[in-house]
C-alpha cells in the first residue's frame, strides 16, 4: 500500500508537537489551536486504545452519554412511535415523527436523519428496516436509550448533545467531544465526562492496563498524545 502523502500544513503542524511526550489535558487543549489548521470548524475527537479483547462479546465497550457542554452539532432526530407519543415527540423537537408511514418511507430510501428513536411497541415493525438502519449504526437500542417509553426525554437528550460510543475490532473507541470553536472549559468538561464513562464501562474480565493510550485531535490535525495516568485520575473523580 502506498504511503499516504501529507499536506505541507499537516507536516508543519506535526513539528509543533513534541515527539514521545505525554501531554496533560490542559497542555493538549492549549496546543490544539496551533495544530488544527483547517479553515472550517473542525470536530475535536478523543481516541482511546483500550486493554480489551474485542473478540469476546463481554469485553466490547458500548454506551451513550449526554455531553455536558453539547457537541456543537445539529442532530436530526427521527421518531417512530404511535398514539399520544407522536405529539410528545413533536413537542420535544423531533425533526421527523411517524409510525408505519415513516417505516415505509425509510424502506423507500429516505434517510434524512442522524438518529432514530422508537417506542417499544414499534420494534417488531422496525425489524423490517433493520438491514437499512443497522449498517449505518441507526438501529434503535434500549441500552443506548433510543428504545424507550420516555420519548420526549430521549429526543431532548439527542438534541442537547448525546453521543454514542463503541469499541471497534482493534479495541479503539473514538468519541467527539466538541468543536474547535468551543472554549477550553467546554472541551475539558466534555473530556472529563467521557473519560469517566469509559472508566466505568471497564469489563471485569479486562486484564492489565485498561486505557493504554489516549489521543486528542481535530478533524484534519495530527494527534496529541495524552497522559493516561492523569486521565484515569480525572475520570475517577
Amino acid at each position: 500500500m502506498a504511503k499516504r502523502k501529507r499536506s505541507p500544513k499537516y507536516l508543519e503542524a506535526v513539528k509543533k508537537i513534541e515527539a514521545n511526550k505525554l501531554h496533560s489535558i490542559d497542555e493538549a487543549l492549549k496546543l490544539l489551536p496551533e495544530v488544527a489548521f483547517a479553515k472550517f470548524d473542525e470536530t475535536v475527537d478523543l481516541a482511546f486504545r483500550l486493554g480489551i479483547d474485542p473478540r469476546h462479546a463481554d469485553q466490547m465497550i458500548r454506551g451513550a452519554l449526554v455531553m455536558p457542554a453539547g457537541t456543537g452539532k445539529t442532530v436530526r432526530v427521527a421518531v417512530i412511535t404511535s398514539g399520544e407519543k407522536i405529539a410528545e415527540a413533536e413537542k420535544a423537537g423531533a425533526d421527523l415523527v411517524g409510525s408505519d408511514d415513516l417505516i415505509v418511507k425509510i424502506q423507500g430510501g429516505f434517510m434524512d436523519f442522524d438518529r432514530v428513536i422508537a417506542s417499544p411497541e414499534m420494534m417488531g415493525k422496525i425489524g423490517r428496516i433493520g438491514r437499512i438502519l443497522g449498517p449505518r449504526g441507526l438501529m434503535p437500542n434500549p441500552k443506548l436509550g433510543t428504545v424507550t417509553t420516555e420519548i420526549g426525554k430521549a429526543v431532548a437528550e439527542q438534541k442537547s448533545g448525546k453521543v454514542e460510543y463503541r469499541s471497534d475490532k482493534k479495541g479503539i473507541v473514538h468519541v467527539p467531544i466538541g468543536k474547535k470553536s468551543f472554549t477550553v472549559e467546554q472541551l475539558k468538561e466534555n473530556y472529563k465526562a467521557i473519560v469517566g464513562a469509559i472508566i466505568k464501562a471497564k469489563p471485569s474480565t479486562s486484564k492489565g492496563a485498561y486505557i493504554r493510550s489516549l489521543t486528542l485531535s481535530a478533524t484534519m490535525s495530527p494527534g496529541i498524545a495524552l497522559d493516561t495516568v492523569e486521565a484515569i485520575s480525572v475520570g475517577n473523580v
